[in-house]
């Protein structure tokens, strides 16, 4: 791991993490239009997380990774997003992807994946015909996975294949496969988050060993499983399932942050409201009130989710939350997200039409948190539906995976 500058002992010290991620924030701040004009993290930002050992949040100790909890989790990913939200969202979905393949893979292939915690991990379950067929000794698979963040930058994907059967239906599987294997089509090219390498992968036949794939365990006395299979390991636990709802929302945390830091100083100087009486804007009443509603409301977003990582940090190993106490924990992560629209909103108005000059990077920070906040994650009209069917006790929820 390429920690070296704490002691062992110090390395998964949140503060320590924190202050990292901070020293990381000029850097990635410099390079943030780059890393937005290029569609993928400019390679000094990426440096900047490695050299920080970032890429090694969700890796286990013995690994050699920091295996934080998800309030530190969030925090240094948000942190990160102060300054790049695109390379703030590339290191989330990595340490995502490293949570869920983690829980899912043969050891076999966390082994390979946890070899160099620094490594980053693209993944997608975005297919496009997409199929796996089973072939001796593992998978051949062929089709595109849409969306597929730092793609790019990655060492290793982990992609969901459906595979074929003669004789019944088709079992979807994550795989691991190295990046080096497949090709990448450049189709993410949007108006918000655009460094994040979200592009598509492509596999052309790719064969994957046994050990790389997850498939599923076979019904209890049927010895046909494939060998070198995983074991049984029930759902997937509430930390990868929440992480990944955090992973989504840390980023667009940052940005907002960021947005606030760029209005804060404009506060500090100079600037007049023009056409008005007032020498400068911090003259303005109810200027000043709008930014205190904009900060409370980021404010507001941060408990929110910093609450539901304490809820879930809380869990024991193998223990699942209630579906209406899930239910719960996704309405405050979707409200979050209304907060933090309705923050940017109010410091776009304070800025003025100047905020969205392409060299003020006010503008990107909105459309970061305009794109980030609008993840199927938190869609919020499906998930206060789900919420309210709960609440009702009506059958056959809405969402697939809540």
């Amino acid at each position: 791991m390429i920690v070296d500058a704490l002691p062992a002992h110090q390395l998964g010290d949140a503060d320590a993490l924190l202050e990292r991620a901070r020293a990381a924030v000029p850097t990635l701040s410099e390079h943030a239009a780059r890393t937005e004009r290029d569609l993928r993290p400019a390679p000094e930002s990426v440096a900047a997380v490695r050299q920080a050992g970032l890429f090694a949040l969700t890796v286990p100790r013995d690994a050699g990774g920091l295996d934080v909890d998800l309030r530190t989790f969030v925090g240094v990913v948000a942190e990160l997003g102060r300054g790049c939200p695109s390379t703030a969202w590339v290191t989330a979905f990595s340490a995502g992807a490293k949570m869920m393949a983690g829980t899912v893979l043969p050891d076999e292939a966390r082994h390979e994946l946890f070899a160099d915690p620094d490594a980053i991990v693209s993944s997608s379950g975005v297919m496009v015909g997409s199929s796996g067929h089973r072939v001796p000794g593992g998978l051949r698979i062929t089709g595109r996975w849409r969306m597929a963040s730092s793609s790019e930058v990655a060492t290793w994907a982990v992609v969901i294949v459906p595979v074929l059967a003669d004789d019944g239906p088709a079992t979807v599987c994550p795989a691991l496969v190295p990046t080096v294997e497949l090709t990448i089509e450049r189709s993410w090219q949007a108006v918000g988050l655009a460094g994040t390498s979200s592009h598509t992968l492509v596999a052309d036949d790719v064969f994957v060993p046994t050990a790389r794939v997850a498939f599923p365990p076979p019904p209890p006395g049927d010895a046909s499983a494939a060998p070198g299979g995983p074991p049984a390991r029930g759902g997937l636990p509430a930390k990868v399932v929440f992480g990944a709802g955090m992973g989504v929302l840390a980023p667009v945390l940052g940005a907002a942050r960021g947005a606030l830091d760029v209005v804060e100083e404009m506060f500090a100087g100079p600037r007049a409201p023009f056409g008005t009486i007032y020498q400068r804007l911090v003259d303005s009443p109810l200027a000043r009130y709008w930014f205190t509603e904009a900060t409370f409301l980021v404010d507001s977003a941060t408990r929110r989710t910093l609450r539901v990582a304490d809820v879930v940090d809380a869990l024991g190993p193998d223990e699942q939350l209630p579906p209406r106490r899930r239910a719960d924990l996704r309405m405050d992560l979707t409200t979050a997200a209304q907060e933090l629209r309705g923050a940017m909103e109010k410091l776009l108005d304070l800025h003025g039409a100047s905020g969205f000059a392409q060299d003020n990077p006010l503008q990107r920070f909105w459309r970061d948190v305009a794109v980030g906040t609008r993840h199927p994650y938190l869609m919020p009209h499906i998930v206060p539906e789900e919420y309210g069917r709960l609440l009702f006790d009506l059958a056959d929820p809405v969402l697939l995976m809540l």
